[in-house]
């Protein structure tokens, strides 16, 4: 008799969860508040299957779909933001999708839109999510992972790309077209793209904005052209909302588990700039810590919610901009040493575990993070070293959930004298708040 089969026995072992430390400090709300300048944030859906209007700030009359358009004209400084990924549904068909945006002049002079700064850039192939160590020295601008991070880290170093025109001159009551750039996907495997912008504007007097997506012309001889002015017009006098729609929110102060939803809509709030004067540092060995992003769980025992109110908003995206994708931070801090004995303080970004209180008087993070990104970007330092001269420099920081920071500067602060610190950056798309900034003086 042949003998009976035996299976193997698998055992199905749980991996023991993260080990977590506490550490005891401080964890300060941050000085100072948004600006009042209009962000345009179009990033719901973040994932785009088919042609349609993504953010409309039209009004509604003489609109095929009424409820896709919010009825917001801007006038003066304003910010674009659009953060979108293409994935077509149908394997067969690989169209490019175009990312445009349509502005219109409903006044009776024409509009001057000056292109202050401005940067978008495609995940592949111009910025890809490569892995990357957790600290780069990014002085000459070369270090990015994916679009976010690159097109923030550039407008923060040095302006943005110089492709888009300096201005725009929009004739009374008529179209033009601000920007136009394609998502490609026929040569990616999978075929999944993305394309991030941001700009920031000037303009004469009053403008409505759309941002839309439409599917690259087919050529007879299979080539294919970007669509043009009319047909970006028609898509935004008779389109719908793109769908499928991204998740709800649930309403502010809800009982439920928090789900912030993406945002589409008109935030409120471009930068963020505070002043700490006569900070005095850390005893030796300590640290206190300024929170980056703060939101309604995750406020790390501040009470600060920093999340960028919405002037208008669809009905099924995000109440406020939380994450404030695309807001620059610009913090000055004034770091004072009261003591007859010099110190030595270091200073670093990191990214603690969300919470809304500390837990056991601490920030908590992982002794060993998971390999799940929560920040991707590029962050400033100025100051003036101890020969007298000043400093800029940057670093293109990667930071896991829970994930301490390695000391990125470090200064001497003689006795009974003060040392000024400027740091900034601006926040990436595919980031997860919050973030804070540490000081800690050395033993």
């Amino acid at each position: 008799m042949l003998p009976l089969a035996i299976a193997p026995l698998i055992l199905s072992v749980t991996p023991p969860p993260p080990v977590v430390i506490t550490r005891p400090q401080e964890v300060r709300p941050l000085p100072g508040q948004l600006d009042n300048i209009p962000v345009f944030n179009s990033n719901s859906p973040e994932v785009v299957p088919v042609e349609g209007i993504l953010l409309s700030t039209f009004p509604p009359e003489g609109k095929t779909q009424t409820n896709a358009h919010l009825n917001f004209p801007f006038d003066g400084r304003f910010d674009i933001f659009a953060h979108h990924i293409a994935r077509p549904t149908d394997p067969e068909d690989l169209r490019t999708l175009y990312l445009g945006l349509l502005a219109y002049n409903p006044t009776s002079e024409p509009v001057t839109l000056e292109i202050l700064q401005a940067a978008s850039y495609l995940s592949q192939p111009d910025a890809p999510f490569i892995p990357l160590p957790p600290v780069l020295d990014n002085n000459d601008g070369t270090v990015f992972a994916g679009p976010g991070s690159r097109v923030m880290g550039e407008i923060l170093r040095v302006g943005g790309q110089s492709s888009p025109p300096d201005q725009v001159i929009i004739p009374p009551q008529q179209f033009q077209m601000v920007f136009k750039a394609p998502i490609p996907v026929k040569t990616l495997e999978p075929p999944l793209n993305g394309r991030s912008l941001l700009m920031r504007l000037q303009s004469s007097g009053a403008v409505h904005i759309a941002s839309l997506a439409q599917f690259a012309i087919q050529n007879p001889d299979g080539s294919e052209s970007s669509p043009a002015l009319e047909s970006w017009v028609e898509l935004l006098q008779n389109g719908s909302l793109v769908t499928p729609r991204d998740l709800a929110p649930t309403p502010p102060n809800s009982p439920e588990n928090i789900i912030y939803g993406r945002v589409a809509g008109v935030a409120l709030g471009s930068v963020w700039k505070a002043e700490i004067t006569n900070l005095t540092i850390p005893e030796p060995g300590q640290a206190i810590s300024y929170i980056f992003s703060s939101l309604p769980g995750g406020k790390l025992g501040t009470n600060q919610n920093q999340s960028a109110p919405m002037v208008v908003r669809y009905e099924d995206t995000a109440y406020q901009a939380h994450g404030n994708y695309g807001i620059q931070y610009s913090l000055t801090l004034d770091l004072s040493n009261p003591t007859n004995t010099p110190k030595t303080v270091v200073l670093t970004m990191e990214t603690p575990l969300k919470s809304n209180e500390l837990t056991d008087g601490g920030v908590q993070f992982f002794e060993e993070p998971p390999s799940r990104v929560f920040f991707r970007g590029t962050v400033r330092f100025r100051y003036t070293d101890d020969s007298g001269t000043t400093v800029s420099r940057y670093f293109h920081l990667v930071q896991n959930r829970g994930q301490k920071g390695e000391p990125l500067i470090e200064l001497d602060i003689q006795p009974r004298t003060r040392r000024q610190v400027e740091f900034d950056f601006l926040y990436p798309p595919d980031a997860s708040p919050p973030q804070v900034l540490t000081i800690k003086t050395l033993d």
